[in-house]
């Protein structure tokens, strides 16, 4: 990070006049202290949201998402940049160097915000642009005490002023503490009390009661009996041993879900984006998966119905598939939010817990951090609003690998369970159960399905 001492010092409080200030126990130098400030912090902001371009474009987002403004910056310069960053990006312009001088230019702030080589020592001040939010918190934290420092500056002269009754006292200290306290970054309302919940939790239960309001479907007509189907700010967990179909599963749902219009994010952390379109290929045209991934194995008849899924069902259908560059819980809640910003997001699907990474610290073990991913999945689920999916991989005797907590944040667990995996002569051959082990919105139950792997999909028995 470059240094700051070329930078102009930072200017003081003016001293109290000598001729009106009272003695008090209170040492006064505690007035004439720097105030708390984190200029490599300001810094870094700024060259985050004038170098988050192209791929790192999310980036600028996530950090004005923080709530920060440009008067929470310490240093008057830093105030002027930011000012004309956030012009720019209302009028829908660029956002760099260059076109920040000039709107610095025009403004006639240039020479006073530290003129152009500033704006690029700026830029050149930022680690990694992807922690630009968490930089933005730092400046904030920073403008929170010193707002914190001024009311209670103003308390301290008013009283020891000796002006007004108890009352005028008992006022404006009551003001600033309020003032301070709704200013805190991260504050939250109160919680609305059940009376102010109950008139819109009539209207959703008519809703529900009605049939107009429905969770997403899986796809599979008994199991969103079952659940209720997908709903905001759950999740839904599918486990299962390699191999048996959890991806199928998951990504049969994500589709049939799209189909009716919801938003969903497809996260695959094993299999590329090309497997994953071969698989939605088969499942919706028909297609023995193994025609698509084999030379010559596709017919003329086959390549009509591949244009016709390109026509009639990709064109409109409103699934991303996200493959990340690491295997970074933080990326995929970057991509996720990014959708929001976008168009929306209704459904995220994640494959698999397991193989997401989160920042481990020393002494973490590899239960708590697959907790740690599993908490992390459901806090987006609440803070997007969205139903996040989640796959788990079950070990030999039948468990969730590596950590319990997968199952204590679901909403819903869905164990996939193949007869004829262990016992290809099964008269169950053909057949797949999805075993509901965990349900907030119904009973358990074992929902029967039919398995055609060779169109990579499940389907409602009654299809077959």
């Amino acid at each position: 990070m470059s240094s700051t001492r070329d930078l102009p010092a930072p200017s003081r409080p003016a001293s109290p006049d000598p001729s009106t200030r009272r003695d008090s126990p209170q040492d006064h130098r505690d007035f004439l202290r720097t105030p708390p400030q984190n200029l490599e912090a300001e810094q870094a902001v700024l060259g985050t949201l004038m170098s988050s371009t192209g791929a790192s474009e999310r980036y600028f987002a996530e950090t004005l998402e923080t709530g920060i403004t440009a008067d929470e910056h310490y240093r008057p310069a830093h105030t002027m940049i930011h000012r004309a960053i956030c012009h720019l990006r209302s009028k829908g312009e660029a956002v760099d160097p260059v076109t920040v001088a000039a709107e610095l230019t025009e403004r006639g702030e240039l020479t006073r915000a530290g003129g152009v080589t500033y704006l690029h020592d700026c830029v050149q001040a930022v680690p990694t642009v992807a922690n630009g939010a968490h930089y933005a918190e730092i400046v904030r934290a920073k403008a929170y005490r010193r707002a914190a420092i001024e009311s209670a500056q103003k308390i301290l002269q008013y009283a020891y002023s000796e002006e007004g009754d108890d009352d005028d006292v008992r006022s404006l200290v009551e003001q600033e503490l309020t003032a301070i306290a709704a200013g805190m970054p991260g504050l939250n309302a109160a919680p609305p009390a059940v009376g102010d919940l109950y008139l819109d939790y009539v209207a959703e239960l008519e809703e529900i009661q009605e049939g107009r309001q429905v969770g997403l479907t899986y796809g599979i007509s008994d199991l969103d009996a079952v659940t209720c189907g997908m709903r905001p700010g759950n999740v839904t967990v599918i486990a299962a041993a390699s191999g048996v179909g959890k991806s199928t599963l998951a990504l049969n749902a994500a589709v049939a879900a799209a189909k009716t219009g919801a938003r969903v994010m497809f996260s695959s952390l094993e299999m590329s984006s090309t497997e994953l379109m071969q698989k939605i290929v088969a499942a919706e045209g028909e297609l023995a998966l193994h025609h698509l991934t084999q030379q010559g194995g596709l017919s003329p008849e086959g390549w009509k119905e591949v244009e016709r899924l390109g026509r009639e069902l990709f064109n409109t259908l409103p699934l991303r598939v996200y493959r990340p560059d690491s295997a970074a819980l933080r990326d995929i809640e970057s991509a996720a939010r990014a959708c929001v910003r976008s168009d929306g997001l209704d459904v995220l699907v994640v494959d698999y817990l397991q193989l997401v990474e989160v920042e481990q610290h020393r002494g973490i073990t590899r239960e708590q951090a697959v907790a740690a991913v599993s908490r992390g999945l459901k806090n987006l689920s609440v803070q997007l609003e969205c139903h996040v999916i989640a796959l788990s991989q079950l070990n030999e005797d039948g468990q969730m690998r590596e950590s319990r907590a997968i199952k204590n944040d679901a909403s819903v667990v869905i164990k996939v369970e193949r007869p004829d995996m262990d016992e290809p002569e099964s008269p169950r051959s053909g057949e797949v159960d999805l075993v509901v082990e965990k349900n907030r919105f119904g009973p358990r139950a074992t929902v029967s399905a039919a398995a055609q792997m060779h169109y990579s999909r499940f389907i409602d028995m009654a299809q077959t």
